[in-house]
């Protein structure tokens, strides 16, 4: 009976510890984290290059040119989720865009979705 007493102690203790350790960490597998710092610059950069080639397909032209958030999530690639104001050149929009990489694949590893405030449609272009 002591025996399992003590696994039972031991098992709270480890869940415990890895709470603790979790509440540490800033991306967590699948969850949904704020980027700041070098992962913010990195996800900007991204924004701004997907953009641009967007922009060189079928695809609207937007430029990015104020960026109230941006979160990553790790889901079989990584998918950034920004709330920004995007200029067309004759039309400012506050949207949500979503860009999904995957970059190991050679073919459609990016998927760029946006829904702009006011818009009945969403844009969602891969390549």
């Amino acid at each position: 009976m002591n025996g399992v007493k003590s696994l039972y102690f031991l098992g709270i203790v480890l869940m415990g510890l890895a709470a603790i350790h979790a509440a540490d960490e800033q991306h967590v597998v699948g969850g949904v984290s704020q980027l700041e710092g070098d992962k913010r610059k990195e996800a900007l950069t991204l924004l701004d290059a997907t953009l641009s080639t967007l922009a060189t397909g079928d695809g609207p032209s937007y430029k990015a040119i104020n960026v109230t958030s941006v979160t990553g999530q790790v889901v079989a690639g990584t998918l950034n989720t920004y709330e920004v104001e995007l200029d067309n050149g004759s039309d400012k929009k506050q949207c949500t865009v979503k860009i999904w990489t995957q970059p190991w694949l050679s073919k459609d590893g990016t998927n760029i979705k946006i829904k702009c405030a006011g818009d009945d449609g969403e844009l969602d272009r891969t390549w």
